[in-house]
């Protein structure tokens, strides 16, 4: 015995077992599969019996799965010899199942965006009042859900830099870009936290860190002006808003950082 033909009395033994689990997609898909393997060349009479038998016993097995009759309420019809037609059926109740499991997924999904977008405002609304322990502990259950969710820890400093608990901010974007230590996005701000807390060495130690990752990206290079300005290190200053200029010609911020770094360090 091929194979081929081999694959086949597996993958069509095993839809019995799949459609009382309630797998009917992969019920489905185990039977297109099993009828492409054997039937792609010639078989031999008591080959051609043996898995012709175990198709139609296959087909009645998903006629009588009620998830898929539920998704797909047309009976599959076959008949020895007609392997193309009833290929034809199956593709299509693969095709309606899937988009099923789609929709799923669709409707998973904009559960959990609504979810998260709850529990943000809830938590905005306890920065608000400056209870920061309180919006706290709803993102870090939050994260829980959302984890290596690198843009939401993001969103996340970004609410306590605006309220000026750069601690917190710290300590959640540290984290994060220990799963994800390609982020600039995520140098950037540290490097800005940092900045505003006044370590300027340590910002310049993540600032430098991101450019072992790139230098192509003006605005690391612009925060890192930004850094050398309230550090007071002009000539730094000058290099950085160069280098951002270099990368990008039209940034105008960029322009007048070099503007004025020139003028502190012509003085």
């Amino acid at each position: 015995m091929s194979t081929d033909l081999q694959k086949a009395r597996k993958l069509l033994a095993g839809i019995s077992a799949q459609t009382k689990q309630g797998k009917s997609l992969a019920a489905a898909q185990a039977m297109r599969d099993a009828i492409l393997s054997a039937f792609k060349q010639p078989l031999m009479k008591a080959e051609r019996e043996e898995i012709v038998e175990m198709v139609q016993k296959a087909v009645d097995f998903l006629n009588h799965d009620k998830n898929l009759r539920q998704h797909y309420p047309l009976i599959i019809s076959y008949e020895p010899g007609k392997e193309k037609a009833l290929l034809s059926t199956v593709k299509d109740v693969i095709s309606e199942l899937q988009a099923v499991v789609q929709e799923g997924v669709e409707g998973y999904e904009a559960m959990m965006l609504e979810r998260k977008e709850k529990a943000l405002k809830k938590a905005d609304l306890y920065i608000e009042q400056e209870e920061y322990d309180k919006a706290k502990a709803i993102f870090d259950r939050l994260l829980l859900e959302f984890k290596n969710d690198s843009e939401l820890v993001a969103e996340i400093a970004d609410k306590f830099i605006q309220s000026g608990r750069y601690e917190y901010a710290f300590d959640y974007l540290e984290a994060a870009l220990e799963n994800d230590p390609q982020a600039i996005f995520l140098y950037n701000r540290i490097g800005i936290v940092l900045r505003k807390m006044q370590d300027f060495e340590t910002a310049e130690k993540y600032y430098n860190k991101a450019l072992e990752v790139t230098e192509a990206d003006e605005y690391l290079w612009f925060n890192i002006g930004r850094l050398y300005i309230d550090w007071r290190k002009w000539e730094k200053v000058q290099e950085a808003a160069e280098k951002a200029l270099q990368v990008n010609p039209k940034f105008r911020e960029a322009a007048k950082m070099l503007t004025f770094a020139q003028k502190k360090t012509g003085e």
